[in-house]
């Protein structure tokens, strides 16, 4: 896979939290935790189209009144089967 170089400038504060987590052992380097932070915040927005993609579907086309009823009816037979 090829890879680019990127450069930021970061403050102190921020730059002191990122080697304490070198030194702690939960990463390898400092641009290790770089990559970590980049690719959670990389999921968490795919995350969030997909929801915004799937509230958007239903506010286009809303659920039947059977769809709902079959719903309800599912959830009511999930909570009776729950070992309370």
């Amino acid at each position: 896979m090829a890879t680019q170089q990127v450069a930021v400038r970061l403050p102190a504060p921020l730059l002191a939290r990122l080697d304490d987590l070198v030194e702690s052992g939960a990463y390898e380097s400092r641009a290790a935790v770089v990559r970590a932070g980049i690719e959670a915040i990389a999921a968490v927005e795919q995350r969030r189209r997909i929801d915004r993609s799937i509230v958007d579907g239903y506010s286009r086309l809303p659920p039947t009144e059977a769809e709902d009823h079959a719903a309800l009816v599912s959830l009511s037979e999930a909570i009776l089967e729950e070992p309370w």
